[in-house]
């Protein structure tokens, strides 16, 4: 029993928070436990969580800077989402643009390491979907590495199609793909 109380104990009891983070997370980090999620609205007031966020969902060197994240938050084309605990804590974002030609760029979807595998990226999508739509988006476009075989199924999926290779798209050399999806 003794033993019992003391995986318990560690399962469920919150390390502190790092600077920056809200100081109360009720949510327990046990992986496969029930957590509630919403999606909503990404606003510039949410701009050092996103960015801090970002930061550990992109470790290859790939994350945004806080000035692009200004940018993309700030930007008249943005739309932008987030997903949040029911603790407030924010786990996942996506943000994404609508271009000139009515077409919708899907900038960036991140979601924290510890919140992976729970559909969280498939509802960011589409909630950005949605968002587009209300935009009269009919395409929507997005890259991808061509290394991140579990996100390119979400997208697939959700009706994405490779169209196009792009050699040595990201900053370290690794391949991209471009996929689209027609909103129609």
């Amino acid at each position: 029993m003794a033993v019992l109380k003391k995986i318990r104990t560690r399962w469920w009891t919150q390390p502190a928070p790092p600077d920056g983070y809200p100081q109360s997370v009720p949510e327990p980090t046990l992986v496969g436990v029930a957590t509630r999620y919403d999606v909503r609205p990404l606003t510039i007031s949410q701009l050092d969580e996103c960015w801090n966020l970002d930061q550990r969902c992109f470790v290859d060197g790939e994350a945004y800077s806080r000035e692009t994240f200004e940018y993309l938050l700030t930007a008249p084309e943005s739309v932008s989402y987030r997903a949040v605990t029911s603790g407030g804590l924010m786990v996942g974002f996506v943000i994404g643009l609508v271009e000139p030609d009515h077409t919708g760029h899907v900038t960036t979807v991140g979601v924290a390491p510890e919140h992976r595998r729970r559909h969280l990226g498939k509802r960011l999508m589409l909630q950005v979907e949605e968002g587009f739509r209300r935009r009269n988006v009919r395409l929507v476009r997005l890259e991808v590495r061509s290394l991140n075989t579990a996100a390119q199924k979400v997208y697939e999926n959700l009706g994405y199609a490779v169209t196009q290779r792009l050699p040595k798209y990201y900053s370290n050399g690794g391949d991209g793909l471009l996929m689209l999806k027609s909103l129609d």
